[in-house]
């Protein structure tokens, strides 16, 4: 017998201290299919696994009777100034969390001082969220043709978003086994204002094959990126690259910055763990080259390691949804709080006063 998901609160109560317990009262706010298709992954779920795992195996190891006093979060990525290094990553469909969807997030993350990168599958018009709050990025699905991807930068930045983050791990989704026991579907009156939920795909001729003539035809190339670096003034940053070699040919596409992620498990199971392909691609791209770093961030410890081992910022995904299904914008804001305060203890615990001054000799690393 299915269970009726609980309201969302309107204050936040004295019991969700962490980011587990907003895990855990999440759960009390949306329905058992919404809540598989947050929590699930690809096939067996290893690679969601491991992305928490991975940090656990990464001791700190702190430096004593430094002085802090000028201590700061702040860092400067594309010629912009962000106060600290905690992001909202690009999640679609955020109506099925909270009714005020992506408008509450977005205000969340104005309010804490974050950089929403807002999805191509939103539910709240890219043109709804505050024209003069620089701190917006947009994510790009590529729309299966050029010129409709393009439509879509275009009218980013028109509102003035002040980065393209195109998404290049999915061309396919996943095997999410959990989503299909629970026989996850989207409301069928639920609204996405610049793309249609399902991409159309191309009329298939007798013998083709559905996955490698169907969904890849539209999928794009290093050529498709290479067009749109040409074609937009934003700086166009990569999410999903976890390959070294892939990372060079980045930067010779043009593109401005790479976001390390494996999707949350959620696309190739036993995808590499972004925490190690971090480290692999540090090694190839210059020094002063924009990595961000995306997958299982569930606290401000966490926030630091990744930055020791060549992150210049985070994105956090589960965990914001979390607080907006528990809470809407009140919910998101909290849990980025709780995180940018767990990070600036434990850059104090360690001496670090800057980010800049978290480096690689701050971590114990046993997943070398």
């Amino acid at each position: 017998m299915s269970r009726e998901p609980m309201a969302p609160l309107t204050q936040i109560p004295a019991y969700l201290q962490t980011i587990a317990d907003y895990e855990v009262e999440a759960e009390k706010h949306l329905s058992s299919m919404v809540w598989n298709y947050l929590q699930g992954g690809s096939m067996d779920e290893v690679s969601v696994r491991d992305n928490l795992q991975q940090f656990q195996d990464i001791q700190l190891l702190p430096r004593m009777l430094k002085d802090l006093t000028q201590g700061s979060t702040e860092l400067e990525m594309f010629g912009q100034k962000f106060p600290h290094p905690i992001f909202l990553a690009p999640i679609g469909h955020q109506q099925q969390f909270h009714p005020e969807a992506e408008a509450a997030s977005a205000l969340a993350a104005e309010v804490m001082g974050s950089n929403i990168i807002l999805s191509t599958f939103t539910n709240t018009d890219m043109r709804a969220l505050k024209q003069d709050n620089p701190r917006k990025w947009f994510q790009l699905y590529w729309q299966g043709d050029r010129e409709k991807s393009l439509a879509l930068v275009k009218m980013a930045e028109a509102h003035h978003y002040t980065a393209l983050v195109i998404t290049v791990d999915s061309p396919h989704t996943g095997i999410r086994d959990r989503e299909r026991r629970a026989f996850f579907h989207l409301p069928k009156d639920m609204q996405h204002p610049h793309t249609p939920a399902h991409i159309p795909l191309p009329e298939l001729k007798e013998g083709d094959h559905p996955v490698f003539h169907g969904l890849m035809k539209i999928a794009p190339t290093w050529e498709d990126i290479a067009w749109m670096v040409k074609q937009t003034y934003l700086p166009v940053i990569l999410k999903g690259i976890v390959h070294p070699q892939d990372a060079q040919l980045a930067i010779q596409h043009g593109v401005k910055g790479l976001i390390i992620s494996n999707h949350g498990g959620r696309v190739l199971d036993t995808c590499i763990s972004p925490l190690i392909a971090l480290q692999l691609i540090k090694k190839v791209v210059p020094a002063d080259f924009p990595l961000l770093y995306d997958g299982g961030i569930r606290r401000g410890s966490d926030v630091f390691k990744a930055i020791a081992l060549g992150a210049s910022a985070v994105l956090i995904g589960r965990p914001y949804i979390y607080g907006l299904a528990t809470a809407g914008a009140l919910g998101v804001a909290h849990v980025i709080k709780i995180l940018k305060e767990e990070f600036e203890i434990t850059m104090a615990l360690m001496g670090t006063a800057t980010v800049a001054e978290i480096q690689p000799g701050c971590v114990l690393n046993r997943i070398e």
